[in-house]
């Protein structure tokens, strides 16, 4: 396209390349130059580019209808993708309440706890908690929960004071443990500020199984969310798992909480819930919560225009048929397993990475000034920055997750790769990412803030 852009675009007066295509892993611009989508896009694209069945189930649903609005039909789609995701989901969460993006779903869930515990006649629990290493969206009940001290900072004036419990944030441990022997004493966070604020004020805790843009894949140690679960029983707090990053396989398990064998109160999905071929994305309820609901209101109070289109249903639907049918759950696990042994070795090869991390193809890497001290680079030197540029020139995408450390340093990228990847193209996503880094290490190591590489 020539001519003037009246796009707003995420940095005004940056030129961007033009996307022309994309098939599997990968997407071309319109010179014909390829990128390996090594974090589907916002960790979202899991199934990889112009998959020819989602394209035709598309078609298909646009031939019979597109949209009819939710409070005056259901649909076939609707009610199918509704029933698959009842079917994936653990315990009994089985009842989808559809919306369009993971900031309306968290939002959604925010709303239905605060609702439960009203029609159960507790009108003062409406507070959520919240950890400060977060990311749950970017509307202004979302950004409420959220840690994430960048994103929040200029509407703090508009937001709940919701952030009050640390994260697990096992590589810069506030208590010196390690994860091994902690048992989790992190979450004696959440204890101490259900006592400060008083269990009969707060509806529900939220957060996200793997933390995800505020911290760059971190993972928390075994047993955290089995101590969370009792928390919050104990309490009487609902514990929404905000899984719209981790859900749909992309941990190599069908949702992000499996791996700590937990059951919350609600999921929030999004991203790979369409792998990016539609806005699609959902609150998922437990049955108990919506049979208080109906016996009280019978109506939730929350919902878009664009809520439940039959468009978007049938898209998702198909989208999850397809990762059925090439297991790509289980593709997510073993080619994770792979792609983390990848990174760490990059903690021995370059003394700019301080941390590999992650779960199937949610993975990560944070940079340091120092790995044995694991001083971190002040976020005016732009380090993670660096390499997502020299990464994107060399052919490979990757995803940033800065600010991690109080909003004050923090310099992290995510790796998380389609689902659909195979090994030797893991192996070609280290090759990129390794000279990358290479390429920001030397020229750091001319500016004097690292050391010299290893070896």
């Amino acid at each position: 396209m020539k001519g003037k852009s009246y796009v707003i675009k995420p940095e005004l007066g940056k030129t961007y390349p033009f996307v022309s295509h994309g098939k599997g892993i990968y997407l071309y611009d319109q010179t014909g130059k390829a990128y390996l989508d090594g974090c589907s896009g916002a960790v979202t694209a899991s199934i990889g580019h112009a998959v020819p069945e989602i394209a035709e189930a598309m078609y298909d649903q646009a031939r019979k209808v597109s949209f009819a609005y939710r409070s005056h039909f259901s649909s076939d789609a609707v009610e199918e993708l509704a029933a698959k995701l009842a079917e994936w989901a653990p315990g009994n969460l089985m009842y989808s309440f559809f919306v369009s993006s993971g900031s309306e779903a968290t939002e959604t869930a925010q709303k239905i706890a605060i609702q439960y515990w009203q029609e159960k006649g507790y009108q003062r629990k409406n507070q959520i908690l919240s950890r400060w290493m977060s990311y749950h969206g970017i509307t202004i009940g979302a950004l409420s929960m959220s840690g994430h001290v960048l994103r929040r900072k200029r509407y703090v004036p508009l937001l709940a004071d919701y952030p009050n419990v640390s994260a697990p944030y096992c590589y810069r441990c506030p208590l010196g443990l390690s994860p091994d022997a902690c048992g989790s004493k992190c979450i004696d966070d959440l204890e101490i500020a259900i006592q400060r604020i008083g269990a009969e004020n707060i509806a529900a805790f939220i957060a996200e199984p793997v933390i995800g843009a505020s911290g760059g894949a971190v993972v928390p140690p075994a047993g955290y969310y089995q101590r969370v679960r009792e928390i919050c029983d104990r309490h009487q707090i609902l514990f929404i798992a905000d899984e719209v990053m981790t859900g749909i396989g992309r941990t190599g398990k069908r949702f992000g909480i499996d791996h700590w064998g937990v059951v919350p109160d609600m999921m929030a999905l999004g991203k790979g819930m369409s792998a990016g071929y539609t806005p699609m994305a959902a609150a998922i309820v437990s049955e108990e919560i919506i049979e208080t609901i109906a016996l009280g209101s019978g109506s939730i109070m929350a919902g878009h225009t664009y809520s439940a289109n039959p468009q978007s249903a049938a898209t998702a639907l198909a989208v999850m048929q397809y990762m059925e049918k090439h297991n790509l759950v289980g593709n997510a696990a073993v080619q994770g397993e792979y792609l983390l042994q990848q990174l760490k070795q990059l903690t021995v090869d370059f003394p700019l990475v301080g941390d590999a991390r992650g779960l199937g193809l949610l993975c990560g890497l944070e940079f340091v000034k120092d790995q044995s001290s694991k001083a971190p680079f002040a976020l005016s030197d732009g380090i993670a920055q660096r390499v997502i540029d020299r990464a994107f020139d060399k052919g490979l995408m990757i995803y940033p997750a800065v600010g991690g450390i109080e909003g004050q340093a923090g310099d992290s990228i995510i790796i998380a790769p389609p689902l659909v990847i195979a090994r030797d193209e893991v192996d070609q996503l280290i090759h990129l990412l390794r000279g990358a880094i290479a390429d920001v290490q030397e020229e750091l190591k001319h500016e004097g803030l690292v050391a010299a590489e290893k070896g």
